[in-house]
């Protein structure tokens, strides 16, 4: 008896994380908007154009790059990215809020204006949606206070300790409370954003989505304690990243992107090539000029093709599917560094398929 009331407790618990709000559209708008906000300084790559990507492809949404200052973003591994607004004008062309606010991991989260501008589309009624420790910057904003949260494995001790009035829910990709969002590690963006789509167009838009970018689970169930170092499990993996930096010169590595290039591959390839610890990632393009994504983010090449001191550029592969991008660029990876460096890549990004 007592077992089968763990079970029950446990599946309630699961399906209230998990049950996003469907859209109530609060300000009788045409499509939600919904600001991706980056920090100059530095924002994580994938966090940010994931979930963009996979929302504006939709079409379900007005999606907007958001930036806390005018200039480009320096994204985190790798990336230059210009955004489309900066809070002070998104302000002014939405004086009441936008409908979501996706927040993804910054390299200074406790950035005042930043996390000011959170806590007040908060108050206007936005719905908050941290991606991996975008948590933090959530946090710091005093959103999660008294509610369910999640994020990235690694800082589990630290957001106990320094935000413990917030639930801080392990094993789940993704926890909805209210009004605010969270979700598990980098690789969490692609379900959380899919979930997104569900809870604002319905069931079959995901799953058109889905199917099209290769995906076909977006569902909470996760575990996050399979990427606590362990010996004889993953550990090796781990010091393969001291290694790496201590033994090896990174190599210079360049990615070709033209007009057109899908966010979610990009940025899942970018993204894991420069956390292997043993190359710097540089994007490479037929001009240095800003160059649009497929969906509308723009980007600004490192290197034209013709710059006497461009990297060799990887080898252009057969497309894959964006949600197969990761895959096959771990399997490259391996290939090129070894099993290990891959497995690194993908604990960090906290992906269970790899191992």
């Amino acid at each position: 008896m007592r077992s089968l009331l763990l079970s029950l407790l446990l599946f309630c618990r699961l399906a209230v994380a998990g049950d996003i709000p469907t859209y109530s559209n609060p300000h009788a708008r045409a499509q939600p908007v919904i600001a991706v906000v980056g920090y100059n300084g530095g924002t994580e790559l994938t966090d940010f154009a994931i979930p963009y990507g996979v929302l504006a492809r939709s079409g379900a949404a007005q999606v907007i790059a958001v930036a806390t200052q005018p200039g480009p973003m320096t994204m985190k591994p790798a990336l230059r990215i210009q955004a489309q607004d900066t809070i002070t004008t998104f302000d002014a062309r939405f004086p009441d809020g936008a409908d979501y606010v996706i927040v993804p991991a910054v390299v200074k989260p406790n950035d005042a204006t930043l996390v000011a501008w959170v806590a007040a589309q908060g108050a206007k009624g936005a719905t908050i949606v941290s991606i991996c420790d975008g948590a933090l910057v959530v946090a710091n904003a005093g959103l999660f206070k008294g509610r369910r949260a999640t994020a990235h494995w690694a800082t589990g001790d630290y957001r106990r300790e320094h935000y413990p009035d917030t639930e801080w829910l392990s094993n789940v990709r993704y926890v909805a409370d209210g009004r605010v969002i969270s979700s598990a590690g980098v690789s969490a963006a692609m379900p959380t954003a899919l979930a997104l789509v569900e809870a604002i167009a319905g069931n079959a838009r995901a799953s058109a989505v889905a199917r099209d970018i290769g995906v076909t689970d977006w569902s909470t169930t996760h575990n996050s304690d399979i990427f606590h170092p362990r010996l004889g499990v993953n550990l090796g993996a781990y010091i393969t990243g001291y290694t790496n930096q201590w033994f090896h010169s990174a190599e210079r590595i360049g990615i070709t992107v033209a007009p057109g290039v899908d966010e979610v591959t990009l940025a899942f390839t970018a993204d894991a090539w420069a956390r292997s610890k043993r190359s710097q990632v540089y994007t490479i393009a037929d001009s240095t000029s800003a160059l649009p994504t497929q969906h509308g983010l723009t980007i600004l090449p490192d290197y034209a093709a013709t710059d006497a001191d461009a990297p060799p550029a990887l080898p252009t592969t057969a497309a894959a599917l964006p949600g197969q991008a990761l895959d096959r660029t771990l399997e490259e990876l391996a290939q090129r560094y070894g099993h290990r460096t891959a497995f690194l890549v993908a604990l960090e990004l906290e992906y269970p398929s790899y191992r």
